[in-house]
């Protein structure tokens, strides 16, 4: 069973930082064009994602944090994070990391991820 798992979620204040983690357990890896993890997070009725990673390395970043965000994989760990500065307070959401299980490209759109976390809140204060 696939399992995902966020924590770093916190409060903090505008133009502080942040680290997010989720660990990933579980998974195998068995589709040659790769796989992907996301962080999303919600914007209105919808999770959107904010930054994407292929198995092959590529990052794409939602314009919303693009140039204030990070995303990594630590594999020897199974755990892909999410790095925010400059913070601000329209951040304040809930931040779900998503695996996409066999994806030669990588979505920002929920629909294309097969397992998520259950989310970590991060609140901005001013």
């Amino acid at each position: 069973q696939i399992k995902l798992m966020e924590s770093g979620g916190e409060s903090v204040h505008t133009g502080g930082s942040i680290r997010l983690s989720c660990v990933i357990s579980g998974f195998t890896p068995d589709f040659d064009g790769g796989y992907c993890l996301a962080w999303f997070r919600q914007k209105g009725a919808l999770r959107w994602g904010v930054a994407t990673l292929h198995s092959s390395g590529a990052t794409t970043y939602d314009d919303l944090v693009k140039g204030r965000a990070t995303i990594s994989m630590d594999s020897a760990h199974n755990t892909v994070s999410l790095e925010m500065t400059r913070l601000r307070p329209e951040d304040t959401e809930v931040y779900y990391c998503a695996l996409e299980r066999r994806g030669t490209w990588c979505s920002k759109f929920e629909t294309y991820y097969d397992d998520w976390g259950q989310g970590t809140q991060v609140t901005v204060t001013a």
